[in-house]
């Protein structure tokens, strides 16, 4: 098997579960931009209980995607994904058929609790050799991004002909497509990933905490979520009182997403030839920080509006785009499944917390006062940012290694770590794995040799 790209089974993976984990995600983000506006018969409506309602979803998510990512250690992937998908498409009837705000609150809660993203993740992982496995995970993170600009579009469109009730029918919809191409195309383990490379540890989340690099991620994608639920908890009222009928919404979010991504596309080239992540990084929070002013100061501008919508996503798509990998980037040596749990689990209850601190601000400051703290968060973002340092241009790399006892494993990874262009080593003798984090001079085949690895 070529070690140069992705295999045809690795194509189906990559494919497949990019698909599924898109199509939750779409089902997930269609309500943002239309709940504020086609909620309003629902009993109970006010604009505290829709950023409750948007934002639901967030706290049973964070709460059960560790456990979930841990059972499907124990169960298996596929069952615990389909489980999942089966919680999802239950909570999405649930809100089809509420007739109170509350009704939608709980479907949104229930289909918060098919908390699959680490399983999915843990099963792409398996099925995937280690040096293609950062592209198959690149795919499924690009389809996650596709899912949020084509939720934009198909949002408004669904709403405008089926109403509410009719976007959580095609929730449920895409949640049995999807346990189709789960139950039908995804294949099946043979074997499982390193945990370390995967799923989180439980002992090993405080330390994830306490590491400041990691924090500064953590709050940061908690920040950057928060700011996502709020502001669509109040930028659609806005644009209707600017002009734009509700029903001409996508004219604007899916362009402007569009825009966005071209906009964004040259920051990421110059932060990666340059290797000045960093100040790509605080520009984009600048970015956000002056589109929420703009939509704070000029709310009856619909021209001024549409320019910071387009700032807005682009300073979104960069830092969604470049978190993840300075996660992985800053994550001790073999506890990178870990920190992504902390981060995810910081990313959900960020779009939680965003509901609720959107649909508060809203109903007591205004549309502007939801925009001004959303600036504020941004500010404080940048100031911790100040503290993170230049990431080196790093890759991570497990490999099998034939282990005897704990005394052979220790001298192993004394061995690694004298390689060249070894940065850190780390084996693990219940794994029998060897995690290494290599800068480019690193010969895979010296460390295989130290290993006893053929493959």
């Amino acid at each position: 098997m070529s070690n140069q790209g992705l295999s045809s089974l690795e194509k189906k993976v990559a494919f497949s579960l990019a698909g599924v984990f898109g199509l939750r995600m779409m089902g997930l983000f269609m309500i943002m931009p239309i709940f504020a506006l086609y909620g309003q018969h629902l009993e109970g409506f006010s604009p505290l209980w829709v950023g409750i309602a948007i934002g639901a979803y967030g706290l049973t998510q964070a709460l059960l995607q560790i456990p979930m990512g841990i059972l499907s250690d124990k169960y298996g992937r596929k069952p615990i994904i389909l489980i999942g998908l089966v919680l999802f498409a239950i909570g999405s009837v649930i809100a089809a058929n509420a007739d109170h705000i509350y009704g939608v609150v709980f479907g949104r809660a229930v289909q918060g609790m098919g908390a699959i993203a680490a399983a999915v993740l843990a099963l792409a992982a398996d099925l995937t050799r280690d040096e293609q496995r950062t592209k198959v995970m690149a795919v499924i993170g690009m389809c996650i991004g596709l899912s949020f600009a084509l939720s934009l579009l198909v949002g408004p469109l669904v709403a405008q002909y089926l109403g509410l009730s009719g976007i959580f029918w095609l929730t449920a919809m895409l949640a049995i497509l999807g346990m189709a191409i789960v139950h039908f195309l995804v294949p099946n383990p043979i074997s499982q990933a390193p945990k370390g490379d995967t799923l989180a540890a439980p002992a090993k989340l405080k330390r994830m905490l306490l590491d400041p690099q990691l924090f500064r991620l953590d709050a940061g994608i908690f920040i950057l979520h928060l700011v996502l639920t709020a502001v669509f908890v109040a930028l659609p009222f806005n644009l209707v009182d600017a002009g734009l009928l509700k029903e001409q919404h996508w004219l604007l979010y899916f362009p402007a997403f569009v825009a966005a991504f071209m906009l964004m596309v040259p920051m990421i080239i110059i932060g990666v030839k340059r290797n000045n992540t960093k100040t790509m990084f605080q520009l984009s929070l600048v970015i956000m920080m002056v589109s929420l002013l703009l939509m704070a100061l000029f709310a009856g501008n619909l021209w001024l509006l549409s320019a910071a919508v387009v700032l807005f996503f682009t300073g979104f798509n960069y830092l969604e785009a470049s978190l993840p990998s300075l996660i992985a980037k800053f994550s001790p040596v073999g506890e990178k499944g870990s920190a992504m749990g902390v981060y995810s689990t910081s990313q959900f209850l960020g779009a939680f917390c965003g509901g609720m601190l959107g649909g508060g601000a809203y109903q007591y400051l205004g549309a502007e006062g939801v925009f001004f703290v959303a600036s504020v968060l941004m500010v404080i973002w940048l100031l911790l940012s100040l503290g993170m340092e230049k990431p080196v241009l790093l890759k991570s790399v497990t490999l099998e290694a034939h282990i005897t006892d704990k005394p052979h494993a220790q001298t192993m990874a004394a061995q690694l770590s004298q390689l060249e262009g070894v940065i850190e080593a780390m084996v693990v003798l219940e794994e029998k794995v060897a995690y290494l984090k290599v800068d480019s001079h690193f010969d895979l085949s010296k460390a295989r040799a130290v290993l006893g690895s053929a493959h």
